[in-house]
């Protein structure tokens, strides 16, 4: 299915940095399946569907581009609201770390992916990456 290609293009075309940041990044927010008795995990797991969602659609239309990184949009409130509501370190320490992770790698992916829209929008729109095996004589 032609939608997978994006994690496909995430673990097996990114170079290893770029590759186990974003292994990272999909294990962190992974991780809030350890807390869905809290709000805190489902507002996570709700704002990553539509973000992938829409990345989704954005890969269908265009492929790989810069574009992609608006898909995190939800996380910029959502990071504001967990900051303004966190919960008790010593009453909840798994919670508190996850949530301090979570924070951490969301807001410096936001970070790239600002940088990665300001780019699409200032003309880098080619997609930059493909599933398909590259040619050698490009």
């Amino acid at each position: 299915m032609r939608a997978f290609e994006i994690l496909w293009i995430v673990l097996f075309r990114f170079r290893p940095l770029s590759r186990l940041w974003a292994v990272c990044l999909i294990l962190v927010n992974l991780a809030s399946l350890l807390f869905l008795d809290s709000y805190y995990a489902w507002y996570n797991l709700i704002a990553v569907g539509v973000g992938v969602s829409l990345m989704i659609v954005i890969y269908l239309r265009l492929g790989f581009v810069r574009l992609l990184g608006i898909g995190h949009a939800l996380w910029i409130p959502m990071i504001g609201i967990f900051l303004a509501d966190m919960p008790d370190r010593s009453a909840e320490p798994a919670l508190y770390v996850w949530l301090v992770l979570l924070i951490a790698f969301n807001t410096a992916s936001l970070v790239i992916d600002a940088v990665d829209v300001a780019r699409f929008a200032l003309g880098e729109r080619a997609p930059h990456y493909s599933w398909e095996p590259r040619d050698p004589a490009l």
